[in-house]
C-alpha cells in the first residue's frame, strides 16, 4: 500500500502537493497525469509519476486497487472556466465522469478482497460553484449558500461536489469537499497573476505595454503554498463529508496588483484596456468566509500577496512563455 496518490499532478496545485509530501516522506507519494499543464521537466525525474487519465474508468481502478493510498488527493480536471465555455462537453467529462471514476475505483477496491480499505479522497471543488450567489450580502460566502455557477466549469465543480457527498452518504467513503478559492504560484497557468506576470515579463525584454481586462472585480489571492497546508490539514483533521471554503482572508482589486508588479520589476508600466480578454460574465467579487476551516484545521494562510508575486513573476522572468 502507497500512502498517498494525486491525480492531476502535473497541474499547478498538484505539482507543489507532491513537492511537499515527498519532501516530507521520499517516495511515500505517487503523482498521476494527463495532459499536463506544467512543465513536466519540473517534476520528471524528481518524483514518483505514472500516466492516468481518469476518464478512463478500467485504468483509474486498477491504479487504485494496486496502490491503495490512504489519502487519494483528486485534482485532476478541466480546470479553465473559459475553456469550458468553448468545450463543455470536454470539460463536464472530465471534471465529473473523473470524480465517479475515483468513488467507483474505491468501491471495487473494497468488493475485490479490500472490504476494510478506508481511504481519505480529498476533491478538488472550487469557489465557481457559488457564481450568482457572490452577492453583496453574501460576501464573504459561508460553505452553506446555495450554488448557482455562470458557467459549465462552475457547474462541473458543483457536480463533483454532491458525488462527493452521496459517495459519503451511501457508500461511507470518506471525502473532503474542499472549496478551492483563487490560488496562484509558480507555474500557474490563464489566472490573472500569472497573466500579468507573464505579461510584465515579456514587457522587460522586449518593451510594449500590460494589457488588461476587467480591473474592477475583486478577488481573493491565495498562495499555493498555504493552499497547499490547508488540504494536508484537511486529509489529517477535516470532517469526512464536509466542505471547507479554502480562500485568503481579504480579496484585493484587481488594479490593485499592476503597483506591486511595477515594484517587482522595478519600471512603470503602460496599461491598456482589452476587450477580448473581458469574460462573458465576471462575479464581482470572490472572497469565501474560511472560518470553518481554521476552526476544525487550525490552518492560517501565512504567505504575504507580495511575496506570491515575487515567486510568479521569478518564475516567469526564468521561465519565458511565448
Amino acid at each position: 500500500m502507497r500512502q498517498t496518490l494525486i491525480t492531476g499532478a502535473a497541474g499547478m496545485v498538484g505539482s507543489h502537493l507532491l513537492e511537499r509530501l515527498d519532501a516530507a516522506a521520499p517516495g511515500a507519494a505517487l503523482g498521476t497525469y494527463f495532459r499536463p499543464t506544467v512543465r513536466m521537466e519540473d517534476l520528471a525525474g524528481r518524483f514518483l509519476l505514472a500516466e492516468l487519465d481518469v476518464c478512463d474508468r478500467w485504468a483509474v481502478e486498477y491504479m487504485i486497487a494496486r496502490e491503495r493510498p490512504s489519502t487519494i488527493y483528486h485534482l485532476a480536471a478541466q480546470s479553465l472556466p473559459t475553456v469550458s465555455w468553448t468545450d463543455p462537453w470536454e470539460t463536464l467529462r472530465t471534471n465529473v465522469e473523473g470524480t465517479i471514476n475515483v468513488f467507483e475505483a474505491v468501491r471495487a477496491a473494497r468488493a475485490n478482497g479490500a472490504p476494510g480499505y478506508d481511504p481519505m479522497v480529498v476533491v478538488a471543488c472550487s469557489s465557481a460553484q457559488y457564481g450568482a450567489s457572490l452577492t453583496a450580502e453574501n460576501v464573504p460566502i459561508a460553505e452553506d449558500v446555495p450554488p448557482l455557477p455562470l458557467h459549465p466549469y462552475g457547474v462541473s465543480k458543483v457536480a463533483q461536489d454532491l458525488l462527493a457527498f452521496q459517495y459519503w452518504r451511501n457508500e461511507r467513503i470518506r471525502c473532503i469537499r474542499a472549496r478551492i478559492f483563487n490560488t496562484t504560484g509558480p507555474r500557474k497557468r490563464a489566472d490573472v497573476v500569472s497573466d500579468f506576470a507573464a505579461r510584465v515579463a515579456r514587457i522587460a525584454r522586449h518593451g510594449g505595454a500590460l494589457r488588461v481586462g476587467n480591473l474592477q472585480t475583486r478577488r481573493a489571492i491565495l498562495d499555493v503554498r498555504d493552499l497547499v497546508s490547508a488540504l494536508i490539514l484537511l486529509a489529517e483533521r477535516g470532517e469526512p463529508g464536509e466542505a471547507y471554503n479554502i480562500c485568503a482572508d481579504r480579496a484585493w482589486r484587481i488594479g490593485e496588483l499592476i503597483p506591486l508588479f511595477e515594484q517587482l520589476a522595478g519600471m512603470r508600466l503602460t496599461v491598456e484596456s482589452d476587450p477580448a480578454l473581458f469574460r462573458p460574465s465576471d462575479e464581482p467579487v470572490i472572497l469565501g468566509r474560511n472560518t470553518k476551516l481554521k476552526e476544525r484545521t487550525g490552518w492560517q494562510p501565512t504567505v504575504e500577496l507580495v511575496d506570491t508575486l515575487r515567486a510568479v513573476l521569478a518564475y516567469e522572468m526564468a521561465h519565458p512563455s511565448p
